[in-house]
């Protein structure tokens, strides 16, 4: 559905975005995710770091896209400076991982009791937001990250085009996003009637 749009501008597709049509999402993924994740992995050096960069940066341009302004400059340098600046952001959080100074022992920390059950809570946390997506992105989301899948082959498998798998995976991550770091967001779909 995603290349029924392949006929707009990009600026058109920008509009669209900001209107919350994910296939123009999708779209704009398709002309400029390869270019995009050449410029990370050039800042980062690491393939899923470079990953994240470019989908960070394409989330943060469906969110600000009302925002964006033809005459500061073209589509694809506003999406590529995002990139830009959200790899060069990963490399100087990398850094100061790096730079922190490990624990006393500097060896293994052992986890503890209290270490299990945060982890456990923190997996629960993660389930309950999971549950809250429409099924559709669920599925995706957990094919993905828990099956392994590649976008491609969750396109195969789930018959439905390459173009609405990245939409669906781009909005159920903002989703996912939201639940885990607002909790007033996150109890508000606990309480409201899950979507699909």
């Amino acid at each position: 559905m995603a290349r029924g749009l392949a006929h707009l501008s990009d600026e058109a597709l920008v509009a669209l975005m900001a209107r919350s049509e994910e296939v123009a999402l999708a779209e704009l993924y398709d002309r400029f995710g390869r270019v995009a994740w050449g410029i990370a992995f050039r800042v980062l050096r690491d393939r899923a770091l470079a990953e994240d960069a470019v989908q960070d940066a394409f989330l943060g341009a469906w969110r600000g896209a009302a925002g964006f302004a033809p005459e500061r400059g073209s589509v694809r340098s506003w999406l590529l400076t995002l990139v830009h600046r959200r790899a060069v952001d990963l490399v100087r959080r990398e850094e100061r991982r790096r730079v922190d100074p490990e624990p006393e022992d500097h060896g293994r920390v052992e986890r503890g009791a209290d270490d299990d059950a945060l982890l456990r809570l923190e997996r629960e946390r993660v389930q309950a937001a999971l549950a809250r997506l429409p099924d559709r992105e669920r599925e995706t989301l957990e094919l993905a990250y828990y099956g392994g899948f590649t976008q491609s082959e969750l396109a195969e498998r789930l018959g439905a085009p390459l173009g609405t798998i990245k939409s669906r995976m781009f909005s159920g991550l903002a989703h996912l996003r939201e639940l885990l770091t607002d909790p007033e967001q996150m109890e508000r779909w606990r309480t409201s009637p899950s979507t699909s």
